[in-house]
Parts: structure tokens; sequence; C-alpha cells
């Protein structure tokens, strides 16, 4: 059992959490993910909370294969407003920051924020373990090869396994000589990886098991389902539901997902399964 200590709120692990994403961005890959006014992101997280969500993670930054960076200022132009009204009005929910920049990280941590989730593991920004350890939150590491302009033409490994092992033990071991030991990893499917490394990398999620840290799984509705079942993105809810019980069934003790109600019901028949 692993336990997150999100600025005085203890998570304890003892079951997979659900994070719900939340996407300010008007350039995220699933059009019904996104939200462009406060109403809308409370509404979205009204309906999110009710479902069971753990978790929101709140993104302004869109980082699907081939995107466009704004700013960190322009991010902290949607996020700070959009916390504080989270805050206002679920005040038990916690929230997490999907960003890489380490000011962003700051300021949305100091405005209420209490996990930073980074998909590029510290590697677009170096301040960012540094100013995460500073936070006192936790840090969900991500593994991405290149960046979101270009990582999609990176995906040679010589050993997919081996490579984002060795990346995750020497992250943990940053992390630690910083004072963060509530690390999350993520193996980033989709990041720097085609089709046939997502499926290579859930069939052996297990391995990552060995780390010692919660593993969180964001399959949701990605090109490795739609593409593989040639269907739109917007069909891909039940391509979904099926890979996060394979990566529930390998060890994933956290899957970020835009659908909150059928991950929530993936957990509960994981766990009656378990049980029988």
């Amino acid at each position: 059992m692993f336990s997150l200590n999100c600025k005085g709120k203890l998570i304890l692990i003892e079951r997979p959490l659900v994070m719900g994403i939340l996407n300010l961005t008007e350039d995220s890959f699933y059009a019904g993910s996104r939200i462009r006014s406060l109403e809308a992101i409370k509404n979205k997280a009204a309906q999110m909370t009710d479902e069971g969500a753990d978790i929101l993670d709140l993104g302004a930054q869109s980082t699907r294969p081939a995107s466009t960076r704004i700013s960190a200022d322009e991010e902290l132009k949607k996020l700070l407003p959009a916390i504080e009204m989270l805050i206002k009005n679920f005040p038990e929910i916690i929230l997490s920051i999907d960003t890489y920049h380490s000011e962003v990280a700051k300021k949305c941590a100091e405005s209420g924020a209490a996990i930073i989730n980074d998909i590029s593991g510290g590697e677009m920004d170096k301040n960012m373990i540094p100013t995460v350890a500073k936070l006192n939150v936790p840090y969900i590491c991500m593994h991405m090869k290149g960046v979101p302009e270009t990582m999609q033409h990176e995906t040679h490994y010589e050993d997919i396994l081996k490579e984002i092992v060795d990346f995750f033990i020497a992250k943990i071991n940053e992390c630690k000589g910083l004072g963060i030991n509530d690390v999350i990893i993520d193996p980033g499917f989709g990041f720097g990886k085609n089709i046939s490394q997502n499926l290579y990398l859930l069939k052996h999620l297990q391995i990552f098991k060995m780390l010692e840290k919660p593993i969180l799984a964001g399959l949701s509705r990605k090109s490795t389902i739609y593409k593989t079942l040639k269907i739109p993105v917007e069909d891909s809810l039940n391509g979904t539901t099926v890979l996060n019980t394979i990566a529930l069934l390998n060890g994933a003790s956290i899957l970020r997902v835009h659908d909150v109600k059928e991950a929530k019901e993936t957990i509960k028949l994981f766990e009656a399964y378990g049980h029988a």
C-alpha cells in the first residue's frame, strides 16, 4: 500500500485511484475534453467528483503529438482562476497540475494545487524537480522521449523496458536526494512510443513494480486505441476500458481518464474479480 501526502491531506492508495482529466486547452486531441469557461470547468468538476474522482488533473498546455506550446504566463492565466474557483467550490478535492514549467508548478501549488504532474520528468525544465522539492507535494514523473512537437519521430529504443526503468531509477534517486518521497511513475503511453511499443509496455507494466512507487496509467482515448480499432476518438471509450482493465491487472495504482464513471466501474469489477 502506498500513501501520498497532499499538503496535509493523506491519500492511502489501498485501492486503485481515478484521476479525472480537466483540459483548459482548445488543442487537446480529444474534443470532448476541451473546456473553455470557468462555468464549464465547474460543471465538469462537479460531474467528476460526483462520479467518484479521487484527483482532478488540471492542464492548460496541450501535449498531444505535434502540438504547439504556450508560455508559462499563458498557462497561469488559464490555471490560476480555475484553481481558485475549484478550491472554493470543491474544498475536499485533490488538485493535480499538468505542467512541465517549474514556475507554473510553484504558483499553482501556492494557490492550492496539491500534486504536480510533469510529462517530461524534469527534462524540459531543470528547475522542476528542485521546485517540487521545496513545495513539498507529490510528483508525477512521466517518461517521454523527445518533446511533444517531435516525440513520435523518436521511437527507437535498444531495449524499451530497460531504458524506461533506468530513467525512473535515476529520477527517483534525484527526487529522493532532494527530499521528494512521494513519487508516482507514469511510463508515458504515447509519448515517444508507437502503438506496438505502447502495447508492449502495457503487457509488461508489472516490471515497474520493482521501483516500489505507485504506477499511473494514462491510456484514456489515446491513438493506440482508436488507430488499432480504426474508429474515431469519440468512439474509444470501450477500448479505453479494456486497456485500463489490463493496466489494473498488471499493477496500475492510478488511472488517468476522461471518463470517471466508467473507470470507477472498471475498478469495482477488478476488485470483485480479485476477491472472488
